[in-house]
């Protein structure tokens, strides 16, 4: 209904997905489960800069309810993409493409769905940057919600994958390697999860990362943008931000449901803590081992001031003093490495395949006033052919498994060669597949299966 032939020959993405782009309700469930679970968070209040009346949304709310009161049962979310604003964009054809610093508001049902009701495309309310809702104009509806996925997936390439896991990766490993002598317990406990990182040739990691960055300088923002944006939010970054039980909580979705991300992601933090409290226990027994241990403290000083450009208000750690809190710390190395790295990029040929659902780049103007939207508006705002395809080829690279890939919990190198560092190795791989177990028996009942935090599809290391 929605495409010419000519782009119907290029998509080729899963069935639901096709079917279903359109749906608010699947739109509203992959910000929780999609490829990008990171932009969402509860919306305690309304910003002042998005003036969302009662009116506006009372239809799209259940009966005997009102906005204030579903704001009050935590029942209202906001993605907000303020970091957008004012980005430097690409010049194609003479004309920057468009960005929006879109607002988009959504609300869960007592069913558990969660459904766009407001979006407005820009952090300025005016008459031309109104607030649109479901009941616009279907066209209308439906080309500002692709604007909003514009910004999503900007985000989600430049920050959420390249910047906090690819990126950061490097900085962990460059320290690690600078610092740690290898038999230092902390190299061989690292190193496994920097394998892709420094571990294979020097050639080879460049075209993995410059697959990478080849494929976001085809978004919007282009060269110029990215740097801008990574600097931007490299200033925002706090360590919190990284820990995911302290960022769900920050984010206020500790009881929303039906966010298998979470759920699943903090049951492999709690088996990745433990393994590591473990395993150091063997080697820092006492907390003056910590604050004694020299190479430790120049390793987090290095991450520190190099990677984090000694920023104290991110709360990144300057130096070590207890056991705890180096464990937290290798803790969310480890699992920034591995399992949030598998949670944003797994997925991408999922959703990105069937480009209109996030679309990376878009090229007509966002609309400003209601009512004008056609099919031709749409397909004129999408990307060309040529683009398309090279998106999608590219998210196909991307979401690509590696014949020597090596998944979460694997050693093979075996490093440690003390029995008992062995026998935790062993129960953190037990944990794992009861992870897995407990993962495969809940997708059984779903619709669409979360499966990006499968610990058998997790790679212990950052790869592409």
């Amino acid at each position: 209904k929605y495409y010419s032939k000519k782009y119907a020959r290029i998509f080729f993405s899963k069935d639901h997905l096709a079917c279903h782009w359109k749906d608010d309700a699947f739109y509203g469930y992959q910000f929780l489960n999609g490829v990008h679970p990171s932009m969402i968070r509860n919306c305690p209040h309304l910003p002042s800069n998005f003036p969302v009346t009662e009116e506006m949304v009372q239809p799209f709310l259940e009966t005997g309810t009102s906005l204030k009161q579903e704001i009050q049962k935590g029942n209202i979310f906001l993605c907000d993409y303020k970091s957008l604003e004012g980005l430097p964009t690409r010049v194609v054809e003479g004309k920057s493409l468009p960005l929006t610093a879109a607002l988009c508001l959504l609300y869960l049902d007592t069913a558990g769905t969660l459904k766009p009701i407001a979006i407005q495309l820009g952090q300025e309310p005016s008459e031309k940057c109104p607030i649109f809702v479901p009941s616009d104009p279907e066209l209308d509806w439906l080309l500002v919600k692709i604007f909003v996925k514009n910004a999503d997936s900007v985000i989600h390439q430049i920050i959420s994958h390249l910047m906090k896991t690819h990126l950061l990766a490097e900085v962990f490993a460059v320290a690690t390697m600078r610092h740690f002598p290898d038999v230092h317990p902390l190299y061989k406990l690292l190193t496994p999860h920097f394998r892709y990182t420094l571990q294979i040739n020097a050639a080879a990691r460049r075209a993995l990362l410059g697959r990478l960055i080849d494929f976001n300088l085809q978004s919007t923002p282009g060269l110029e943008g990215i740097i801008e944006l990574l600097r931007r939010h490299l200033a925002e970054t706090t360590y919190s931000s990284l820990c995911l039980p302290d960022n769900i909580a920050e984010r206020g979705l500790q009881n929303i449901p039906n966010f298998y991300y979470r759920d699943d992601g903090l049951k492999l933090w709690t088996a990745i803590n433990s393994f590591v409290r473990a395993m150091l226990g063997l080697y820092y027994p006492t907390d003056d081992e910590v604050s004694g241990d020299a190479e430790l403290q120049r390793w987090i000083q290095d991450i520190f001031t190099k990677g984090f450009l000694g920023n104290s208000s991110s709360g990144m750690p300057e130096s070590f003093i207890t056991v705890e809190a180096v464990v937290k710390f290798v803790t969310m190395v480890i699992f920034t490495t591995s399992a949030q790295h598998a949670a944003v990029n797994s997925g991408q040929f999922d959703y990105y395949s069937w480009f209109p659902n996030s679309p990376l780049q878009l090229r007509k103007a966002p609309p400003t006033t209601k009512g004008l939207v056609t099919m031709d508006t749409i397909l004129e705002t999408l990307p060309n052919i040529g683009d398309t395809v090279s998106f999608i080829i590219s998210s196909l690279v991307l979401y690509k498994k590696y014949m020597d890939s090596v998944v979460l919990g694997s050693y093979p190198e075996e490093r440690f060669c003390e029995p008992a560092a062995k026998r935790i190795i062993e129960n953190f791989q037990k944990e794992l597949s009861s992870i897995e177990e407990r993962i495969i028996t809940r997708n059984a009942s779903l619709e669409v299966p979360y499966c990006y935090l499968k610990p058998s599809e997790i790679e212990n290391s950052v790869s592409i």
